[in-house]
């Protein structure tokens, strides 16, 4: 009985010692840091350029002629669940601040095969009422580009065509709003 005790004491005071040691050197965030819902922050680094794709609802776009209008890039894929949780909300800034100055490009970073299929996403888009820009990133050349991680990702760029904010996941639709009325209202200089 007394070895049993003795090895339980052993192992309960070596995982003790072992998370103190993962939190105190924070080795626990950054070995989480992938599975994270989200995250948010600010920047002010050039806008990479849009790889070219298929475009769907207008004409291919270039970032150089957006300057003077704020530019929304949502990274999203039709198959996931939590792109379509955040789909309403881009949808809406959209239809609410599309003739204050911004501009919705939505990059479609598919995940499965059958997302690749340029007759699966336009059938996709008009389904779900898709009525911004929208370019198939097939290849993954716009998503390197800008270093995104995970479905969905948010970029908002400013007038003059930085990322100044990013968002990773669902959540935080008030911040990001807010964000967008911030950078319509910056003067250009």
């Amino acid at each position: 009985m007394d070895r049993r005790r003795n090895l339980l004491i052993g192992i309960v005071v070596a995982l003790v010692t072992v998370g103190a040691s993962i939190v105190a050197t924070g080795f626990s965030r950054r070995l989480l840091s992938p599975f994270r819902m989200h995250t948010t922050y600010e920047s002010s680094q050039p806008a990479p350029d849009l790889a070219a794709g298929d475009w769907i609802n207008s004409e291919p776009l270039k970032l150089k002629d957006l300057r003077g209008r704020v530019v929304l890039l949502d990274f999203w894929t039709f198959g996931c669940y939590n792109c379509r949780n955040t789909l309403p909300f881009v949808k809406a800034w959209h239809d609410r601040y599309r003739d204050k100055g911004l501009v919705v490009i939505g990059v479609h970073s598919p995940e499965f095969a059958y997302e690749k299929k340029s007759e699966n996403l336009r059938r996709e888009i008009a389904s779900l009422e898709i009525h911004y820009p929208v370019v198939a990133d097939n290849d993954y050349q716009t998503w390197d580009r800008y270093k995104v991680a995970a479905w969905p990702t948010i970029f908002l760029l400013d007038k003059q065509g930085r990322i100044r904010w990013m968002h990773i996941g669902e959540g935080d639709y008030d911040e990001a709003e807010r964000k967008i009325q911030e950078l319509l209202a910056e003067k250009t200089p």
